[in-house]
């Protein structure tokens, strides 16, 4: 006897929904009445982030919303007033504003006029009106916020930090990339330095610094003493972060992820601090540090070496160093050593023998590996993406090697799984500069961004 789809129960056609994106969760509840109260219960939009244009009234849009269970929400563009969002939102856990350039502190002071507990979530990045007034408000009446994003909100000081330090002590996850007027002030305000003040947001767990130019070793020493309990710390393009610095960190038994990427003063020397401290980090990214050496990758194997994603992009590495660091590297998942023109076939042979578990290389403008070098490489067994920007060589070169690579990478893997494996190949030629029958090939499906993407099938 054979059972008919509209014979399932209301649970069991809510659970098959919710795994259908937004769009399909729309058009199902559009086929039938017993499909549209199936798809309208709570369970199949648990998670969903509501994308709204709010550009004239609509009475039932709120509404609709809340029955559906929705309580994160991203204002794509905000051409009426704040308020007409909280006020229907009564419950929102999740508000993204990034991008919205028309918000001012006028704005958001009419909207929050008194606490809403239930929000946990705000995205203020790039809404560049916003000004240390506007944190005045968040901090008095959004005490429940545990992620705060203000990446390229440049009007803020060290004052809008103190008032972040004095009323969200349950903030979890902080972003202030770019904002230019930050100093070392204003990061002792959050680790908790002027306790007279404020607090401090002393459970933070995610503190991104990305770009905040004025910023000195002394920021650092403030995170270590107040913020012990962070576990990401993002440092990249902070020029004034030297070698000493990192001997603050070094004992942040917490840390797990730092990105010190483009912080031009950090040398050999301050990798040694970090790996001679009791850190325990599984991401580290030094990339564009010009004075990190071999010998930095020496140090890293004696005391980092528990890394599972290092990324060395541009730094005066060389095969010697690969040679001194894979030995003892064997968790690896993720090695970026893009730009690392020194790095030659030996070191891809190092690689390729010790690191077992990598599972990510990025080999771009690495302008001295040969076909043979990416030969070995493909031979890892658990490798899903190889970025490669194969320079100085004609197209036809490249598509022979492209053709050569292909078949022994599935010959290779017994255990891949069809279409797991995945090569990024930004390769610099459109697809009509291909012959007619390497454009009918599988291998290739090139765009108009000059990137080809090669499965193993």
């Amino acid at each position: 006897m054979e059972t008919h789809i509209s014979c399932l129960f209301p649970e069991l056609l809510a659970m098959i929904f919710g795994y259908l994106d937004v769009r399909d969760k729309g058009r199902a509840a559009q086929v039938c009445t017993a499909w549209r109260d199936a798809a309208y219960h709570k369970s199949v939009w648990r998670g969903v982030e509501a994308k709204l244009h709010l550009r004239r009234a609509n009475p039932s849009l709120f509404p609709s919303l809340q029955a559906r269970g929705i309580r994160r929400v991203q204002i794509l563009s905000l051409r009426r007033s704040l308020s007409y969002v909280i006020q229907g939102m009564a419950n929102i856990e999740s508000l993204n504003l990034s991008g919205c350039y028309n918000l001012t502190d006028n704005g958001l002071g009419h909207a929050f006029v008194q606490e809403i507990g239930s929000l946990r979530a705000l995205n203020l990045s790039l809404c560049k009106q916003i000004t240390d007034s506007s944190l005045g408000r968040i901090a008095q009446y959004l005490k429940g916020l545990e992620v705060l994003e203000l990446g390229g909100c440049s009007n803020i000081t060290n004052t809008g930090l103190l008032l972040i330090a004095w009323g969200l002590q349950r903030l979890k996850s902080l972003n202030l990339r770019s904002c230019r007027h930050l100093s070392d002030v204003g990061i002792g305000h959050l680790a908790g330095m002027t306790r007279s003040a404020a607090e401090g947001c002393l459970g933070l767990e995610q503190l991104t610094l990305q770009d905040c130019q004025k910023l000195t070793d002394l920021s650092l020493k403030h995170i270590s003493r107040g913020l012990t309990g962070l576990r990401l710390l993002n440092l990249s393009f902070c020029g004034g972060i030297s070698d000493a610095g990192l001997l603050h960190l070094s004992h942040m038994g917490s840390l797990r992820s730092l990105n010190l990427r483009s912080c031009d003063n950090i040398s050999d020397t301050g990798i040694m601090h970090l790996a001679m401290g009791s850190l325990r980090l599984s991401g580290l990214d030094v990339s564009f540090c010009d004075k990190v050496g071999d010998q930095s990758l020496a140090y890293i194997a004696q005391g980092l070496d528990g890394l599972k994603s290092l990324s060395l992009c541009s730094c005066h590495i060389s095969d010697d160093g690969i040679n001194r660091m894979v030995r003892q590297m064997h968790g690896l998942r993720t090695l970026n050593i893009g730009q690392c023109v020194r790095i030659t076939d030996k070191g891809l042979e190092l690689i390729a023998e010790h690191l077992s578990q990598l599972t990510g290389i990025d080999l771009y403008g690495c302008t001295r590996i040969t076909k043979r070098g990416l030969e070995r490489i493909t031979q890892l067994p658990c490798l899903k993406v190889l970025n490669l920007g194969l320079w100085q060589m004609t197209d036809s070169e490249k598509v022979r090697i492209l053709l050569a690579l292909s078949q022994p990478a599935t010959e290779s893997r017994p255990f891949c799984s069809p279409g797991r494996i995945r090569y990024r190949l930004h390769l610099g030629f459109m697809e009509g500069d291909l012959p007619e029958e390497e454009r009918r090939c599988w291998l290739f499906s090139t765009t108009n961004q000059k990137k080809t993407e090669v499965y193993c099938l």
